[in-house]
C-alpha cells in the first residue's frame, strides 16, 4: 500500500490494488472539517481523479468518527474567513467535479457537515457504530453543499424534513432500513468489506463505469437543477445576514452534549 501523505496529516491518502483510500485524520477532534480539512481534501480527490492507477475511492475518517461536520472552535472564533466555513464553494457540494467512483465508509458519526461530505459520495457503506444527523438549525447555519438537495433523493422528503427540523441523530440500522446506506457491517469489517465492492468496481470496464456514474448525475441533476441553485442563495443570504461566530460557539457544546445523550 502506498502511502501519499504522512501519518502526521489531518489528511491520509494510500493507494493499493487500484483503490485509493482517503482518510480524514483529525480523531481528536472527531475530524472536524477545518479550514486545512476542507483545502486539502479537493486537492486530493483532484490528484485522485488525474492518477491513472486508481480506479475507485475510498472516503472515510479515523475512529472513533466519520466526522463531526465543519469545525466549531474554529468557526466560533470568528475572523473575517468565518462565513468561508458554511458557504458553497465554486462547484456543487463539497468535492470537485469526479468521474471516478466514490464510496463512503462510515465509521462513526456523520453530522452535518460531515454528513454532506457522507451523502456527496456515490453510495455508504456503515459500520455498526455509524449515526448520522443534520444539526444545522441547531448550531444557526444553513447547508451549502448539498444537504437539502441529497437527502431527500437519498431517504425522502418528510425523513429529511424531520431529520432536519430535529436534528435528532439515526443510527446505523434505521439509515439502512430508510435507503441512506447500502450496507451495514461489523465495524472490524468497514474497510474490508467497502474495499471487496471496490475490488468488484475495478474489474469493470472502467470508461463504462464512469459514463454510467455520469449519466446518474446528469438524470439527477435535471429534476433538481433549480433546488441547488435555491440553496446556494438561501445560504449565501443566511450567511450575510445570521452568521454569528459568538453564538455559534455558544452553541457548540450543547450539540454536543446532546448528541452524547442521544448515542
Amino acid at each position: 500500500m502506498a502511502a501519499i501523505t504522512d501519518s502526521g496529516d489531518v489528511l491520509l491518502v494510500d493507494i493499493d490494488e487500484r483503490i485509493a483510500t482517503i482518510t480524514i485524520n483529525r480523531p481528536n477532534a472527531r475530524n472536524a472539517l477545518n479550514r486545512e480539512v476542507q483545502r486539502k481534501l479537493p486537492l486530493a480527490l483532484n490528484r485522485l481523479e488525474a492518477d491513472t492507477t486508481v480506479d475507485v475511492v475510498i472516503l472515510t475518517g479515523t475512529d472513533p468518527a466519520f466526522s463531526a461536520g465543519v469545525d466549531l472552535k474554529e468557526l466560533g472564533a470568528g475572523g473575517d474567513g468565518a462565513a468561508d466555513l458554511v458557504l458553497p464553494k465554486d462547484q456543487r457540494g463539497p468535492f470537485p467535479p469526479r468521474r471516478k467512483p466514490l464510496i463512503g465508509a462510515i465509521n462513526g458519526v456523520a453530522i452535518t457537515g460531515g454528513f454532506e461530505l457522507a451523502l456527496a459520495c456515490d453510495f455508504l457503506v456503515a459500520s455498526e457504530h455509524a449515526r448520522f444527523a443534520d444539526t444545522h438549525a441547531r448550531v444557526g447555519v444553513m447547508p451549502g453543499w448539498g444537504l437539502t438537495v441529497l437527502l431527500p433523493q437519498a431517504i425522502g422528503v418528510r425523513r429529511a424534513r424531520e431529520m432536519s427540523a430535529t436534528g435528532n441523530f439515526i443510527n446505523a440500522e434505521t439509515a439502512l432500513a430508510w435507503g441512506l446506506v447500502n450496507h451495514v457491517v461489523p465495524h472490524d469489517d468497514l474497510l474490508p468489506h467497502a474495499r471487496r465492492i471496490a475490488g468488484d468496481i475495478v474489474s469493470n470496464d472502467q470508461a463504462g463505469v464512469q459514463q454510467i456514474l455520469e449519466t446518474y448525475r446528469q438524470c439527477t441533476d435535471t429534476t433538481a437543477d433549480e433546488a441547488w441553485d435555491i440553496e446556494r442563495r438561501a445560504a449565501t443570504d443566511w450567511a450575510r445576514a445570521h452568521l454569528d461566530a459568538d453564538e455559534v460557539e455558544r452553541r457548540r457544546q450543547a450539540i454536543v452534549d446532546r448528541g452524547r445523550a442521544q448515542l
